[in-house]
This record gives C-alpha cells, sequence and structure tokens, in this order.
C-alpha cells in the first residue's frame, strides 16, 4: 500500500507571493516534491521549468486555457462554436506540458452559454465536447500525456459549468472510450454535488487520474473545520489503492501548507489531523 503523494496547487496555494517563480520556490521550502497550476501560460514554459528544476520539484497538472474571460469563459470543451479555439488552446496546453514535463492536463469542458437553458443545450454540447475528447485524445497520445476530466460543483462554485457530477463525467469518458483519458477527483465538488464519498470513490477510483482536496463548506485545508473526515478519506484512498498525486487546491488560513506538519500516522499506521 503505497503512501499518499501531495501536491501543492500554486494558483490557490502561497496568495501572498506574486507569480508563480517565487511559489515554486515556496512550495520547494514547504517540503512539496511536486506541484500543479491551473494556467501557467504569463510566464515562458523555459523559464517555470528551470524554477521548478531549481526548487527540486516537478509539474504534475496544468489546465487547458479557459477561453475569454472577460466573456465569462472558463474552458471551451463543451461550447459550441468555439472548436477550433479549444483545439488551439490544447496546442499551447501540449508545448507546456512539454516543456515543464507535465504528464496531464485539465481538459476544461466551460460554462453553458451566457442566456441558454441547461437542459435545452446538453445534448449540443456533449455531442461538442465528445467531438473534442476524441480530437484531444488523439494529439495527447502522440506525446505520451493523460487528459483529464473535472467535474465542478453547479451549487456554490460555478452554477453555469457544464460538467457537473462524477457520473455525467464518467459516462462522458465511456462514450469516448480512449485510455489516456480519465478523471479527476476533486473531492470539494464532489461532496457538494452528491455526498456518498466512499461510495463514489470506491466506484470510480479505477478511472482517475489526479485528486484534489479541501474542506467543506469554507474549502480550506483540510485540517480547517467542516463537513469531510480528511484521515478517514485519505485512509480510503489508501486502502483502494490510489498511487496517483493529491492536489492541495485549498484556500489557505495563513501559510500554505500548515496542515502538512501536522498530518501523522497512529500507531496502527492510520492517518490523524491534528490542529
Amino acid at each position: 500500500m503505497a503512501p499518499l503523494r501531495f501536491s501543492a496547487n500554486l494558483s490557490w496555494l502561497f496568495p501572498e507571493l506574486p507569480g508563480l517563480p517565487a511559489r515554486l520556490r515556496a512550495a520547494g521550502s514547504s517540503g512539496f516534491e511536486a506541484v500543479e497550476v491551473a494556467w501557467p501560460y504569463a510566464e515562458p514554459p523555459e523559464a517555470l521549468a528551470s524554477a521548478a528544476r531549481e526548487a527540486g520539484l516537478r509539474l504534475v497538472l496544468i489546465n487547458t486555457p479557459p477561453g475569454d474571460q472577460e466573456k465569462g469563459e472558463m474552458g471551451l470543451g463543451a461550447v459550441p462554436g468555439r472548436q477550433a479555439a479549444f483545439r488551439e488552446g490544447l496546442e499551447q496546453a501540449v508545448r507546456y506540458a512539454k516543456a515543464l514535463g507535465c504528464p496531464r492536463i485539465h481538459l476544461m469542458a466551460g460554462r453553458v452559454p451566457q442566456g441558454a437553458d441547461r437542459i435545452a443545450v446538453k445534448a449540443e454540447m456533449e455531442i461538442v465536447f465528445l467531438e473534442n475528447l476524441r480530437h484531444a485524445a488523439g494529439v495527447l497520445a502522440e506525446e505520451n500525456l493523460v487528459g483529464l476530466l473535472e467535474p465542478i460543483n453547479t451549487r456554490i462554485t460555478d452554477p453555469q459549468y457544464f460538467l457537473d457530477t462524477p457520473q455525467q463525467a464518467a459516462a462522458i469518458l465511456q462514450k469516448v472510450g480512449r485510455p489516456n483519458l480519465q478523471l479527476q477527483m476533486d473531492i470539494f465538488h464532489w461532496q457538494i454535488m452528491d455526498g456518498n464519498l466512499t461510495g463514489n470513490i470506491q466506484e470510480f477510483l479505477p478511472i482517475v487520474g489526479h485528486v484534489q482536496v479541501a474542506q467543506v463548506p469554507g474549502r480550506g485545508e483540510p485540517s480547517s473545520p467542516g463537513e469531510l473526515n480528511f484521515p478517514y478519506l485519505f485512509q480510503l484512498l489508501e486502502d483502494e489503492g490510489y498511487k496517483g498525486f493529491v492536489g492541495c487546491e485549498y484556500q489557505p488560513r495563513g501559510e500554505g501548507w500548515p496542515w502538512g506538519r501536522e498530518l501523522w500516522r497512529d500507531d496502527r499506521g492510520c492517518f490523524l489531523l491534528v490542529g
């Protein structure tokens, strides 16, 4: 049973530091061995790769570009009429992933268009998503990369996001049928949308390529007050044989990794979180 490995999400942690190079140094100094970042595209990939090497870190996850955020876009994978922009963004993400040695790319589905009815456009958006995912799977396979689908909750975080439950994401993955496309499990989103974390983790873990964590409902670190019993969930992930990274995607109360030094095991080897 392999121990869990944690990665620092630099889009969330160390918010007091400007720019990714400074956050990379902070993550390395805090004891992380791996990091992830949503959108690294403001920095040249060679500079980021150099900063990561100097900090002793490896990049394990990036996202495809969000699109035109001024127009409310948050990913393009399922957005009708934006197929060309999605493919252009995918090419950029692949260039960065190769330069950074990053093996996984989150293929962002995007939002239901403004003013559209979710139910009315669901079928069309799924057709677009399937088309784009099949294209992405081929592009990624040529570079030995993995694409990830992440459901984002529509109750709190993003009411317009197209992909919002693990069941929906798993059904789409099954329709695409490509082995280098997997599920991204953000426990924060899964708890808000469906709960039943034990059952859902056991059911979907075989197709999960990456995990992210935050407490519910405040989205703080796992040791902060909230609904979730993270010692139990971490132990469950280990017991079920999860071997990937667990991304720390939360709003820190202070330091970016305060609870990491408080994560211990008892004399039976079980997780404890104190503090």
